[in-house]
């Protein structure tokens, strides 16, 4: 052991720098296994590897900061590009390289806390979601002490190999410190937020998500080992994942009759299609609110859903190019009867 070792020690201690303090304990057992005094080597990476250093052991009962997200098992769907991304991330962790740190950045309903999840079955780790309103303060000062209970907390983890911790909407308290219409005290609390990042425990996954990334701290991105852009969906990648959704509420309501040729018409109709949170309970909706009765009855609902009007006009669905049987479908009017209509009116 080195003069350096004793200084980094003391100088980790005062910076309460649990995560610096660890690796410069382990770098010194090393010493001592290379020069054969196996022994202290030993004692001394049972130590660190049964305790943590300066912070009692947290249980996650214990805080109001965090709360226990539920893993789910449900398929998600992604384009073929964000799921590469998403994989790279279970490769990193898988590497030990300490790269551990993600920002997912998109619009709203575009999967972002849903990859979370998923990401965390994959990795079998517990999700921790910070609550950030339990954090930010008007008080002078106080944002960045509950920063800092936040970061000493999550260093404090029992066993940060099996954590993933999510930063959701992250942009209440990360926004850019040039913004004029930021308070000084959230900048301040920026500032803290940059310091803390550089000191998590590298065993630690840490994720944030936002909706404001063109709005974010420069410096703060520069701190996230990788941006994972959500938005990349064409209008193929949502109409499928639409079909995917209604294949899974029809086999959750019981529902067997399936027409993808007539769903596909009536998803076209709204242009451009949302992202899969609106798609999910646009579909889910109109299905769990058909008549059990009719089988067909979420055709309608559906067309409903996406058009404001109740499909009764059959000259407009037609020019909507939907096929005679199709408006039988739609109207409940028996198709001898449209095809009737119809070429009276033409």
């Amino acid at each position: 052991m080195k003069k350096k070792n004793v200084i980094n020690l003391i100088k980790y201690y005062a910076e309460n720098n649990d995560s610096g303090f660890r690796s410069e304990a382990y770098e010194i057992a090393k010493d001592f296994d290379q020069i054969g005094d196996y022994q202290l080597a030993e004692y001394i990476m049972a130590l660190m590897s049964n305790a943590n250093t300066f912070v009692p052991q947290m249980n996650e009962n214990e805080s109001s900061m965090f709360e226990k997200v539920e893993k789910n098992g449900d398929p998600l769907w992604l384009p073929e590009d964000i799921m590469q991304d998403v994989l790279g991330i279970v490769h990193a962790v898988a590497h030990n390289a300490g790269i551990n740190k993600f920002l997912f950045q998109g619009a709203p309903g575009t999967g972002k806390t849903e990859a979370v999840k998923q990401l965390a079955r994959i990795l079998e780790r517990e999700i921790y979601m910070v609550d950030f309103s339990a954090i930010i303060d008007s008080k002078m000062g106080q944002t960045q002490k509950n920063m800092s209970e936040l970061f000493r907390e999550i260093n404090g983890f029992v066993h940060p190999e099996k954590l993933v911790i999510l930063f959701d909407e992250i942009d209440a308290i990360a926004l850019d410190r040039t913004n004029m219409n930021d308070l000084r005290e959230m900048g301040r609390a920026t500032s803290t937020l940059l310091k803390y990042l550089d000191r998590v425990d590298e065993r630690i996954v840490l994720i944030a998500t936002t909706n404001l990334f063109e709005h974010f701290d420069k410096a703060l991105i520069r701190r996230f080992d990788s941006v994972i852009d959500f938005n990349r969906y064409s209008q193929e990648d949502l109409m499928d994942i639409s079909e995917e959704y209604l294949n899974r509420f029809l086999v959750k309501f019981n529902l067997a009759k399936k027409d993808i040729r007539l769903f596909r018409k009536i998803m076209k109709l709204i242009s451009p299609l949302p992202y899969p949170g609106d798609l999910k309970n646009l579909i889910k909706t109109a299905v769990a609110f058909s008549n059990p009765d009719d089988e067909l009855d979420y055709f309608r609902r559906l067309y409903y859903t996406v058009t404001g009007e109740k499909p009764e006009n059959i000259k407009k669905l037609q020019e909507q190019n939907f096929t005679i049987r199709e408006i039988e479908i739609l109207s409940k009017i028996p198709k001898s009867s449209v095809a009737r209509e119809l070429k009276e009116m033409n």
